[in-house]
């Protein structure tokens, strides 16, 4: 086995030589008051201490030029190797927890939270490896949840099935080091993979089921399973875990058109659990691994949000018309929205400008509907007299 990884290094050698493209499993610098993670970890300490939140300017991955045929298939070489290497990696770093939970060496949870650094540390590491990838977190340096996290409920958008390994991978960058575990809640159907499988029990992720009736259709929930869900994420709230969550239900094939129909579980849960939800916003997957057409590799740039200042909405429409404005835009076009929109998106002063807008849409739509059905009943009018003077 260590044998087939030689070809997929040489590759990673020879990526550098074509055309300029340089492999990094570590994101670049950004230079704007957010912290985009470097190599230097002194840097980036000097960073977090000295920044504010006063701009919001992420650099776009939208001008970031697409792969040629050599470089699109060397990276989907090392895709495929990260992704056969993940196979055998988790199973053996697993077994030894498995077999100390079976023995009643340590209890469920402490099987769960040592099952998630495990399959964060195997995802992390494979990825440096084999770095099919051109990572970048953003993250703002002033957040308290980073430096005191406290409990939440975190959303992310969904554009590939690569989300779980990079959310995995980058925790840390992403949530900070002082971060609480976190359990996801995934659709039942991946457990017909056996590594999935066996990474999602174990690490005690929370099933979803629903139909499998494609990418991009109406999901279709069973209404049977979510007292069997909500039981189990009440438990891992009480246990000490965060809550992850991805609204959308299932990968969405045309990010770049933003984000499909959101559900509300995520605000019924941050309002069971009086959590304040925390937004996540992920870029570029797909076209690594497109929901519809699979390992079409088109690019290897990346990129992840998380958005400062976590909220308790006070109705489900405010949580999901936010969610939509800024992790929409996020995914669609890899920045932020401009730095006075997001930042009343944030604080939900938006909100209201929202309310009177649909308002005024309303009306405008109203007067309309009004105007028309007047020339209706004017040309009705004059139909009949028409009529009568014939």
């Amino acid at each position: 086995m260590h044998l087939t990884w030689i070809p997929a290094v040489l590759a990673a050698t020879m990526v550098v030589k074509i055309d300029g493209f340089a492999p990094s499993c570590r994101p670049k610098i950004s230079r704007s008051t957010n912290i985009d993670f470097t190599k230097s970890h002194k840097l980036r300490d000097q960073r977090l201490m000295s920044s504010t939140t006063a701009a919001i300017e992420i650099p776009s991955l939208e001008s970031q030029r697409s792969l040629n045929r050599v470089q699109s298939k060397i990276v989907k070489a090392l895709m495929v190797t990260y992704i056969a290497s993940m196979c055998i990696a988790l199973p053996a770093t697993l077994f030894p927890i498995f077999a100390l939970y079976k023995a009643r060496l340590i209890d469920r949870v402490r099987k769960e939270k040592w099952s998630l650094k495990a399959g964060q540390f195997c995802s992390r590491w494979l990825m440096r490896i084999f770095p099919f990838a051109s990572k970048r977190v953003v993250v703002d340096a002033d957040d308290k949840q980073r430096i005191n996290p406290e409990p939440s409920i975190y959303v992310c958008n969904h554009i590939s099935m690569l989300d779980l390994f990079f959310v995995l991978a980058l925790d840390r960058k992403m949530r900070g080091r002082n971060r609480r575990p976190i359990k996801i809640l995934y659709w039942k159907g991946l457990e017909a993979n056996p590594v999935t499988s066996l990474l999602c029990k174990m690490c005690g992720f929370i099933p979803v089921e629903m139909s499998d009736n494609g990418n991009g259709n109406a999901n279709e929930y069973d209404p049977k399973s979510f007292k069997q869900m909500l039981k189990a994420t009440k438990a891992a709230i009480e246990e000490g875990f965060d809550i992850g969550i991805l609204p959308e239900g299932q990968p969405n094939p045309t990010p770049e058109n933003g984000l499909q129909p959101i559900y509300s579980g995520a605000f019924t849960l941050a309002r069971m659990s009086r959590r304040p939800i925390q937004m996540i916003g992920l870029y570029g997957l797909h076209r690594m691994w497109h929901p519809t057409n699979g390992m079409d590799v088109s690019a290897r740039d990346m990129a992840v949000r998380v958005y400062p200042g976590g909220r308790i909405y006070k109705d489900s429409e405010k949580f999901t018309t936010t969610f939509e404005a800024v992790v929409g835009h996020f995914g669609a076009h890899g920045r932020d929205l401009p730095d006075s929109e997001l930042k009343l998106w944030l604080d939900g002063s938006m909100w209201q400008t929202e309310l009177s807008r649909r308002a005024a849409t309303r009306m405008e739509i109203e007067d309309v509907d009004q105007e028309i059905k007047s020339k209706n009943s004017t040309d009705a009018s004059a139909q009949k007299l028409s009529l009568g003077q014939k």
